[in-house]
């Protein structure tokens, strides 16, 4: 071979030999071309995962239906402009009051010599499907105040019938045993009660000097409120003992019968 034949296998030798390089060349740039791409996405699938964390652990709890329930109508979210009835419409009666909730039944007597306006003011309320599809809009679970408070129509806790009336019949020793029904009220004890009351299922203590108006009984049903209690309150309440129900419940219609002697 000669030399001019060697020089020339020699350059092919060398032209192939760079041929080669520059494929790994190649080959290891888009290698990391995909690396960073990989890293990338894993990273973004990470920030992704933690900010769906971080937003769904700053969202309230979805409302849980309980078993036995259906799910709440919406309020219709309105109070009423009404006149206060005459306390004789009920005076020395007796009243049977079906609470038809979307948790069932829950019926009470009222005493209506015992507090003859505030029940005048409920047979009204009653009469007027004031109550309809009103939520009950406060849960208290602390110990010595164990209440479900319903009847405000707006489910605000701020609505009334338009007028108000005094505090009658209020438990001189503050104390509101289990299967109370009482008026909930505004601070002002001669104008501050309306359409909400409270229904008791654990004994309680409200030694406030004026107290609250007791009109009535719980005669059958709270097991509902007692499962209402076990449901706790809604994230988002003033306390984690007082607040929404966490389970809704609300009033769909009340009706009202005189017992008969």
């Amino acid at each position: 071979m000669t030399r001019k034949q060697e020089r020339a296998r020699a350059r092919r030798r060398y032209e192939k030999r760079q041929v080669t390089l520059a494929r790994r060349a190649e080959d290891r740039d888009r290698l990391r071309v995909l690396g960073v791409g990989a890293g990338a996405v894993a990273v973004l699938v990470v920030v992704l995962a933690a900010l769906g964390a971080a937003f769904a652990s700053e969202q309230p709890a979805a409302p849980r239906t309980l078993a036995g329930c259906e799910p709440p109508p919406p309020s219709l979210g309105t109070g009423a402009e009404l006149s206060l009835p005459d306390a004789s419409t009920a005076e020395g009666k007796t009243y049977t009051a079906t609470i038809t909730t979307n948790c069932g039944d829950i019926v009470l007597t009222l005493d209506g010599t015992q507090a003859p306006q505030a029940v005048a003011s409920f047979v009204q309320l009653a009469e007027k499907n004031y109550w309809v599809n009103a939520p009950c809009h406060r849960l208290t679970t602390e110990e010595n105040l164990e209440v479900l408070q319903c009847g405000d129509p707006t489910g605000t806790g701020q609505g009334d019938p338009g007028y108000g009336f005094a505090v009658e019949n209020a438990p001189a020793d503050g104390s509101y045993p289990r299967g109370t029904v009482a008026m909930a009220r505004t601070s002002d004890p001669e104008e501050g009660n309306g359409g909400q009351f409270f229904l008791v299922y654990g004994d309680t203590s409200l030694p406030d000097p004026d107290g609250y108006t007791v009109f009535g009984t719980v005669q059958s049903g709270l097991d509902i409120v007692d499962a209402e209690a076990a449901a706790g309150v809604a994230d988002g309440g003033s306390s984690p003992n007082d607040g929404p129900p966490a389970a809704p419940i609300s009033i769909l219609r009340v009706a009202v019968t005189e017992k008969k002697a």
